[in-house]
């Protein structure tokens, strides 16, 4: 936890409850947006136009809103416009690492040992949780953006000509029907799985579990007759889906108590999960020995630290 620019405290996974005891996700506090010609964005200040080699991606293979973000990148082509860097996937004291964990980086960019820093950096006054993801500006130095939802239009519309134009992730025709979907699913499934794991109550637990459940059954009937959530075309409603059902099984089902029902055991939402994996680039995002690793280091979750040799997630293609 940063206040006014300082490490504080340990790093803890609840800042935040209800008054019934459940989990309170914590606002994101960058919303500046790229956009092609420097113009503001619907949040924010003008000033970050999009070039190619000036943003940088901090992101964790663990967290399901930055691998949202990485999504977005790999389908609109972004790869050599944008850069990343992995931090390590088991949270320390001080949060996120970078270091020599296969598979992570150091931040060759800032020098920053913990993603604090580079919080820190941006806004030598910020008080709060550092998190990912981080969509960095390399030439004014600071945090352009560091909500997911965000970043994922950012890749999708911001760069222009710089980005993939055959792909549009969230078509003006489907707009409405993408934006009523993920207002139901965030809640319900992709906050939810966290607002069962770390409720303090039973009664916030078992509210967010029923809500979990309830949503993955609703999900497994709407795929009974398409592809995708809102048809033919995989958009930013897919993607956002998709980073949770690929946790589910690995570390939402054990450690956040979410056990009615494994992802594997839907027949729908399992050929989903496997159709979206096999869309060039999808899978190069998903990292299991992360997402196991990360998920079981949470302490106050798994206080000795072991990580379960199962699942077997071969029935899911992963």
């Amino acid at each position: 936890m940063l206040v006014n620019g300082k490490w504080t405290e340990d790093w803890q996974p609840v800042q935040a409850k209800d008054d019934k005891g459940g989990f309170v996700r914590q606002i994101s506090s960058f919303r500046n947006w790229i956009t092609p010609d420097g113009s503001a964005g619907p949040t924010g200040e003008a000033g970050f136009a999009a070039e190619a080699g000036r943003y940088h991606l901090y992101v964790a293979l663990i967290c399901p809103w930055a691998s949202r973000t990485l999504i977005a990148r790999k389908l609109k082509k972004l790869e050599d416009v944008i850069s990343v860097s992995v931090v390590e996937p088991a949270l320390t004291d001080q949060g996120w690492r970078f270091g020599d964990y296969p598979g992570a980086d150091r931040d060759e960019l800032n020098g920053a040992t913990y993603l604090h820093e580079l919080y820190s950096l941006a806004d030598d006054d910020f008080t709060g949780r550092a998190t990912v993801p981080v969509l960095w500006d390399k030439k004014r130095k600071t945090i352009v953006n560091n909500e997911s939802a965000e970043i994922v239009r950012m890749f999708n519309s911001g760069f222009g000509g710089l980005a993939d134009q055959s792909i549009d992730l969230y078509p003006q025709a489907l707009r409405a029907d993408i934006d009523a979907l993920n207002e139901r699913i965030y809640p319900a499934l992709n906050n939810g799985v966290y607002r069962a794991g770390f409720a303090t109550t039973q009664v916030a637990y078992r509210e967010a579990y029923r809500g979990v459940f309830t949503m993955l059954d609703e999900l497994e009937n709407r795929l009974v007759d398409r592809p995708f959530l809102v048809g033919s075309q995989l958009t930013e409603a897919d993607i956002r889906l998709f980073v949770t059902l690929v946790r589910f099984d690995a570390a939402y089902h054990g450690l956040f108590k979410c056990n009615l029902r494994r992802l594997s055991e839907y027949a729908n939402l399992a050929a989903y999960l496997k159709r979206v994996l096999e869309i060039p680039g999808v899978r190069d995002t998903v990292n299991i020995d992360h997402i196991k690793k990360g998920y079981y280091s949470i302490k106050s979750l798994n206080p000795n630290g072991i990580v379960p040799d199962g699942p077997d997630l071969s029935d899911l293609g992963l």
